[in-house]
């Protein structure tokens, strides 16, 4: 069962399908949710966040869970988060995972929203995860060229930070940058702009869908490494620490 909105454009009674954005608190997540908003078909219900157990932060990203709520605060939408312990296995997440997706379903949400944008395997492994829950994946930034996406999304007034970044990417001194034409002149040429490959993560702090502007201090630098079976993995990522203000 489809649960519906309703909303009037000239006179005539108009719905919007309920959808929940799978939400880090980055940039690719908040674009998808302006995409979405701009194209007035989907009602954003919740932002669907996973969060390290042990931590109380956004998994790989590292912001602290306070500010994603303060985010949903800021864009009037609610927060959900799913707490996984560090050291989960794929199938205990998938597990989880399948039980949050069934809650979202009985909520009568029909789609989920994600930021990608090329690759091909991460969509595939979404797409057939949400099958198994009849739900839908929507993808608004879909083959996007990715300066060209984050130009528009600089334009349009977004203002983002730096947050974590591969130690094998970029040097450390982009940690806690923010994101402008500077910085896509700044990138190595085997990075990608909008750090699709996992080169970097970041935190939107103000911007057009947000009511009011995020507010942090910045607090320590952090190195960390983690263990991978895949040799081909890059471990080592720099972190930023954003405080509660």
């Amino acid at each position: 069962m489809y649960f519906r909105i309703a909303r009037k454009y000239e006179g005539k009674i108009l719905f919007m399908t309920s959808a929940f954005i799978n939400w880090s608190g980055g940039k690719d997540c908040t674009f998808a949710l302006h995409k979405i908003l701009e194209e007035k078909k989907f009602k954003p219900e919740f932002l669907f966040t996973t969060c390290s157990r042990d931590y109380n932060r956004v998994s790989m990203h590292g912001v602290r869970k306070e500010l994603i709520t303060r985010q949903g605060f800021a864009l009037g939408i609610k927060s959900r988060k799913l707490y996984v312990p560090q050291d989960h296995t794929l199938e205990t997440y998938n597990k989880f995972m399948k039980h949050e997706m069934l809650l979202m379903k009985q909520r009568g949400i029909d789609y989920a929203v994600f930021g990608d944008i090329f690759l091909e395997d991460l969509k595939k492994y979404r797409e057939e995860k949400l099958a198994e829950v009849e739900l839908n994946g929507v993808f608004p930034l879909w083959k996007r060229d990715t300066k060209e996406l984050l130009r528009e999304f600089i334009a349009l007034g977004y203002k983002t930070k730096l947050i974590c970044i591969n130690a094998k990417k970029l040097d450390r001194s982009f940690l806690g940058r923010t994101i402008d034409e500077q910085f896509i002149s700044d990138l190595p040429a085997d990075v990608d702009c909008c750090g699709e490959n996992g080169e970097f993560h970041t935190f939107v702090y103000e911007g057009p869908v947000f009511k009011h502007p995020i507010e942090f201090k910045e607090g320590e630098t952090v190195y960390k490494e983690y263990k991978s079976k895949d040799p081909s993995h890059d471990t080592g990522f720099w972190y930023l620490d954003l405080v509660i203000s």
